[in-house]
């Protein structure tokens, strides 16, 4: 595997090509893309790497410059994809930033491997699907779409249409998974790493008393309830002040 000095390249990680996206220097700063989307979208968060990190952006399985041959879809897998690309690039320890499906693919990281992440900065992740996101993903389907999605996807998927088709069947057919989100608050509490745990008090999706219940759970987490915040809180108007809280949380001591 490269070293820092790469910038972007595919990996054979698993089963499936992973493109990654790395670029600056300085400590491992691992970026994890929410669902649907890609690793270009951190460019709406960091117009260039933060001083003093190497950002890792991946583009998780079946997205963006990835693969997904298979056409099979966990957040798990998503999570076992990255520990296996960070062991390529001989990344041990490391801090990370997930939204959605990142910061849900970091709970299974911080589970699984519960020494290998310092500090990390979850936004919008859920313990398990509540009713109003299963119910939200009941209605994402492919007919459903509008022109506008198909145009916004079509910029982030570079293999044409069946790939963005594959990602919200992917996406449509976790309403049925009932095993793969399921963190207990015992489970939760064997995370070691800092968490700053983000959550809009607007989010649709995962109310914010599933935030206050990780916060409680996980034994050295902060919490930023986001005023009007909804899911994804972390674009737009609240990018700049969202970069300043994490970047000051990661680089915080002890």
């Amino acid at each position: 595997m490269p070293g820092p000095q790469e910038n972007s390249r595919i990996y054979a990680v698993n089963d499936v090509d992973l493109y990654v996206d790395i670029k600056g220097d300085g400590e491992p700063l691992v970026l994890l893309h929410g669902g649907g989307g890609a690793s270009q979208n951190w460019s709406l968060i960091f117009d260039a790497p933060p001083p003093g990190f190497r950002t890792i952006a991946p583009d998780l399985r079946g997205h963006g410059r990835s693969t997904n041959p298979s056409g099979a879809f966990s957040i798990r897998q998503c999570a076992l994809d990255v520990l296996a690309l960070l062991d390529g690039l001989d990344v041990g320890r490391f801090k990370a930033i997930g939204v959605s499906l990142g910061a849900k693919t970091l709970l299974h990281v911080a589970t699984m491997q519960p020494a290998r992440v310092e500090a990390m900065v979850i936004a919008s992740a859920t313990p398990y699907f509540p009713p109003q996101a299963r119910s939200a993903m009941a209605q994402l389907t492919v007919e459903s779409r509008t022109p506008q999605e198909w145009s916004q996807m079509r910029a982030w998927h570079v293999h044409g249409d069946a790939q963005i088709e594959a990602v919200w069947r992917a996406m449509h057919g976790l309403k049925d998974s009932y095993t793969d989100m399921n963190f207990t608050p015992p489970l939760l509490s064997t995370i070691s790493a800092r968490t700053l745990v983000v959550h809009g008090d607007r989010d649709p999706l995962y109310p914010v008393e599933l935030g206050v219940e990780m916060y409680r759970a996980i034994p050295r987490a902060s919490l930023w309830i986001v005023p009007g915040g909804g899911h994804g809180p972390i674009f737009g108007a609240q990018a700049a002040p969202f970069r300043s809280a994490a970047l000051a949380f990661l680089r915080e001591g002890g």
